[in-house]
């Protein structure tokens, strides 16, 4: 039953953050500081300002020229948007769209926490839907932790000791043991959400382009200033 236990938490470990400190990053950077530091760090990985756009940096992005901005929240950074630099028809967007989705699908730093296949069909008129319909086409993943299963355990644990003692702990009864796994479960759900990574199509009449979303939501406003 031990083994099992932990082999129950341990599935969850895989898909969290251990605390404030483990934030969404953007090319190794975190999204986190305030923006004249995170300015003078992008600038370093290549980006210059942009001529057209105070506080837009341009560069090379993922093998695409993109437009970046830094959004702020109480000074402190809390999103990179990415913005493709150049429109492209529907045919192309259908495709940026579907290979980002392969991408981020095959990449080990990102998961999906949804099983729906994000992917546009190759019958879908983006136009027609987005125009008419409003349709939003997005996608989000989640970063993965930075952190070892180790810390994550010691985090768990105190949350777990919190209601169960010690001796329930070192035989635990199948109710229990579900319990916990439905606890680890909560609380890593919780922490992979403030890690999400996301794209959507942007534009209108027959010119898109892709924005990607990097947010960092332990800064993002939760109406403390309300």
């Amino acid at each position: 039953m031990k083994k099992v236990l932990l082999s129950l938490l341990l599935c969850c470990i895989s898909i969290v953050g251990m605390a404030q400190t483990d934030v969404t990053k953007f090319l190794g950077i975190p999204v986190d500081g305030n923006k004249s530091d995170m300015m003078r760090k992008l600038k370093s990985k290549g980006f210059t300002l942009s001529p057209y756009a105070k506080g837009v940096l341009t560069g090379k992005f993922n093998g695409m020229d993109v437009n970046v901005h830094i959004a702020t929240n109480n000074d402190k950074v809390c999103r990179i948007m990415v913005c493709d630099a150049n429109t492209m028809d529907e045919a192309s967007i259908r495709i940026r769209f579907n290979v980002l989705c392969e991408q981020f699908k095959n990449n080990s730093k990102y998961c999906n926490l949804t099983e729906e296949d994000p992917k546009l069909k190759e019958g879908e008129n983006i136009s027609y839907e987005m125009i008419v319909n409003k349709k939003r086409y997005e996608a989000i993943f989640y970063q993965l932790p930075d952190t070892t299963a180790a810390n994550y355990t010691e985090e768990i644990q105190s949350l777990i000791y919190s209601k169960y003692t010690k001796e329930q702990m070192e035989n635990p009864s199948e109710e229990i043991s579900l319990d916990i796994y439905k606890m680890a479960a909560m609380y890593a759900l919780e922490k992979a959400t403030k890690k999400p990574v996301w794209f959507m199509i942007s534009g209108n009449y027959g010119e898109y382009y892709i924005t990607m979303f990097y947010d960092n939501e332990y800064n993002r406003a939760n109406g403390e200033d309300l």
